[in-house]
This record gives C-alpha cells, structure tokens and sequence, in this order.
C-alpha cells in the first residue's frame, strides 16, 4: 500500500458550471471552467481537462457549450487516466447541473433529461464541443431504466416519508450519460491460424487482466471459424509469441482487437474456402463453411472437414522453413473513428438525518455498448463500475495537508467500500449496435464508472433537497452530509438569476 499511493491517483479537478434554461428545463447553454491537478508530474493529468472539455454537451440537445481548462502542478502525486479518464468528470458536472436545474424550476429529473435528449434520427450527431457520436438511442436507455426502478414508486414513497417527517431520507438519484471510447491506437494486430487437428490458435495485441479477454476473442473467432471455442487457444500478451500490440486501455479492446480477429479470421476462412473448392471440385462461390466442415451450396453430402483442408494446404510445404504454416494469416485492423457508448442509471439511497450516513439502497443501470459479445463479462465490467462510481460519490478522497504531506495513505482512513457497503445492482441493457467497425460493439468497460457517480451523487443530494440542501461536493460522507444539515445552507456557490 504505501509503495502504491505515490505512484499515481485519480480524478482531481476543480469545476465551475455555469448552465442557462429556459421555464420549460429546457437547456440553452453551458460553460465550465476546469482545473485540473495535474500533480508533481503533469504528463497525463494535463491532458485529462481536455476529455472533459470533449464530453461537456453529454446526451443533450445544446447548442451552447464552451469551457475553458488547465491543468497545475502540485507536491502532490500525479493523476492518471483512472477508469474513465475525463469523461465521468465531464457526465458528474453535466449531470449535477440538470439536476440544479430541475431543482431551481421545480420540474422532476426525469422530465428535464427527456425535454433535452438527443432523438435517434439525428446520428451520426457532431456536438457542439466537436465530438461524432456514432449511434444512440438515448431516450429507450432512459425509459427502460425509469421502468426498472419503479421511478413514480420511488418518487411516492419518497414524498410519504417527508411527509410524515421520517428521519430515514429517501434519494433518488439520475443520470444519463454518453462516453467515448477506442479514442487512442486506432489499430490493433491480430494472427488467426487452424491446425491440422481442427483446433486454432489466435494471438492478438490486447492483453485481459481479469476482464475474460482471451474468451471473448476465441468466441469472436468461433463464430467465423465455426471451430468450437473450447478448441480455440488465445494468446496475449507474450511479446515472444505476438507480433505487436497497442494494449488495452480507453475500452478499446474488443472493438478493435476484437475486429481484427475477426478480419483475420474471415481471411482464413476466405484462402481455406478456395481450398475446399479444389478438393470438392466446384466453384468457390458455392462453398459454404458450417460446424462440419465446408460444403458445396444444395449438396450438403459434398463436405470436407477443417482436417482435410489444412492438410489440403500443407501440400506445397517449402523445405527447411520453420516459421511456414499452412493455414494462417495476420493483419492490423484499424478503426474508422471512436465509438460513443451511453445508458442511465438511477441510484437510491437512504440518508439517516440524525448521523448523516448514507446507504446506497440500490443501483439500476441501462448501458448500451452496441452489439455484446459474452453478456457475462460485460455485466461483469458494470458491477466494477459501479462500485467504483459509488466508491467516489460516498467514501474515496485522497487528503493532503498543506504542506503535501498525504493524510490518508492507509486503508484504515482512505475508506475502500467492500460487499457489504454495496447492495446487489440491477443491470440491463439497450443494444444498438455501431456501423464503425464489423462486430457493432462499442466499449463497456469504463461505462459503469460513468454512470453510476453522477447518479450516486444526485441521490444524496435529492434525499437533503427538501431540507434546504442544494449541493454537496464528493464525496458525501457522514460527516459533510450531517454539517450540511445542520447548517442548512450548504448551496456550493450556487447562484440563480431569472428572467421571464
């Protein structure tokens, strides 16, 4: 542990929001100052402000937005690209901000967010900011996760407790988001080959660390191949075995390494059908690849199986050559543009008003990340989203005193939630798929991150609202929140100027 907390940390950015609306909620324009720590070495933390700045416009209809950033040197260690890198900065301050103007106009969260949304017919969509969001559905993410949650419920219950003054508070908290991802290497390397026994070998350039790569890829390549994946071998991260690779980071890894497998794998198939066609004796435009084997079209009977095949192309094996085989083949795909994920969650929490200790009650959210692969995995990297999301809404934050000596350097008081901080989060999704590369994904790894702070965030805040509490900033513990009801004033600089 203290060989980790000086090596590098997260987040770290100042934010000031100006937002204009009209008495309808709906948006006009918004404008962010950000500062950004960029700790004692400034390389990536400078930088982050700038992906904020990208994502300012969030899944809103505006024809407004401007900011201005930069980044400061401190004694302090330096942040880094952690999980998300920019964009839940840019989604906490946008969303924040809907919920302030909600709030102010005495209009739900909901029903503001649905006035803004981008409609599905205007993609691909430029924002104001420049970003080119590919695809999106923003309202279905909405409503599904609305539906999920029992939102109206929520929302009576909510108003039968304050009216009955319970000292147990009740917050819903929303959030829509959209993200971007694969903005860095835009290529990446991958080598597909089959072997003799009708098993095959794939080596690509990301490397899993826990998120189930190596079966995602051998089902990317199954589903070509039509080999089954338990015959299939992946290879990753071994630079003896590899060519090359650009890694895994900015969830790109399915969505461009995942594409050149499956590029790869289709020339495979392509060179092996041309084969099959001299053993069977018929064009290659009649041959079909099934689990058995190819065929030739209408005669299900003509088959050969992979076996037969590779050994087909074994036949003009050169002398001495221990780097040849006989059916392989390798590219480096490279993507069109980045992909831009998006969904809602909606978080409830309860605020005990006597302690001020708040329990994440439970979390919905609705990701969309085009078309999935292994649903499993992908629900895997929501729940660790989440929990990260939810960690820095109400527990993580690094102190240092003014000297920059780091106050929280043990895990006795920089609080990490455990299972038991958390509840079972319900997880579904909407999939619209991306025309940018051949599988429609776009990523899934950094999205829960995104979504679930904001809306952590907001519940908080909702559950103080009706108190007098109109901001907090993160993270919302016991003892910020418990201040923040006594005083009753805590407004975080807000400032409200009205014109009819």
């Amino acid at each position: 542990r203290s060989e980790s907390i000086g090596t590098s940390h997260g987040r770290a950015q100042r934010q000031r929001v100006r937002v204009a609306a009209d008495l309808d909620g709906r948006l006009l324009a918004i404008h962010a100052d950000l500062v950004g720590d960029g700790g004692a070495y400034p390389a990536v933390g400078a930088y982050l402000p700038m992906l904020t700045q990208r994502m300012l416009a969030g899944v809103y209809d505006l024809v407004h937005v401007t900011s201005s950033a930069c980044a400061v040197a401190t004694n302090t260690a330096p942040p880094t690209a952690y999980r998300g890198a920019g964009r839940p900065e840019a989604t906490c301050l946008v969303e924040r901000a809907v919920d302030i103007v909600a709030s102010e106009l005495g209009l739900d969260p909901v029903t503001v967010r649905r006035r803004n949304l981008l409609t599905s017919d205007k993609f691909p969509y430029t924002s104001p900011t420049g970003a080119v969001y590919d695809v999106g559905d923003y309202a279905a993410a909405l409503d599904k996760v609305v539906a999920l949650a029992g939102y109206h419920e929520l929302r009576a219950e909510q108003a039968a407790r304050r009216a009955r003054g319970d000292s147990a508070l009740l917050g819903i908290g929303v959030c829509t988001y959209v993200e971007v991802t694969a903005g860095l290497a835009p290529s990446e390397f991958a080598d597909v080959e089959v072997h003799a026994d009708a098993t095959a070998t794939v080596r690509v350039g990301t490397f899993g660390h826990g998120q189930g790569h190596r079966t995602t890829m051998a089902q990317i390549a199954s589903d070509v191949l039509r080999i089954p994946v338990h015959h299939i071998r992946v290879i990753d991260g071994d630079t003896k075995l590899v060519a090359r690779g650009d890694g895994t980071f900015s969830s790109r890894s399915v969505q461009v390494g995942g594409s050149a497998v499956h590029a790869t794998a289709h020339k495979v198939v392509d060179r092996a059908r041309a084969l099959a066609a001299e053993l069977l004796e018929a064009r290659v435009d009649d041959i079909v690849l099934d689990h058995d084997g190819f065929a030739v079209v209408g005669v299900p009977a003509r088959r050969v199986p992979w076996p037969a095949v590779v050994a087909h192309a074994a036949r003009d094996r050169p002398i001495d050559d221990p780097t040849w085989r006989a059916l392989a083949d390798q590219l480096d795909w490279t993507r069109v543009a980045s992909t831009f994920p998006f969904g809602a969650h909606i978080a409830v929490v309860e605020v005990d008003a006597d302690t001020g200790k708040t329990t994440l009650l439970r979390h919905i959210a609705v990701d969309d990340c085009g078309s999935v692969i292994n649903p499993l995995l992908a629900t895997g990297q929501v729940h660790g989203g989440i929990a990260q999301g939810a960690a820095q809404a109400l527990f993580e934050h690094v102190r240092y005193d003014d000297d920059g000596n780091l106050l929280t350097g043990t895990l006795l008081d920089y609080a990490v939630p455990s299972a038991a901080e958390l509840p079972s989060f319900e997880t579904d999704r909407t999939i619209t798929p991306t025309p940018l590369n051949p599988l429609g994904a776009k990523g899934i790894g950094e999205s829960g991150t995104i979504g679930a702070t904001p809306a952590v965030h907001n519940a908080v805040v909702d559950a103080l609202a009706h108190l007098g509490v109109r901001h907090l900033e993160m993270p919302c513990t016991p003892e910020k929140v418990w201040l923040a009801l006594r005083d009753r004033t805590n407004e975080g600089g807000l400032r409200v100027t009205r014109r009819e």
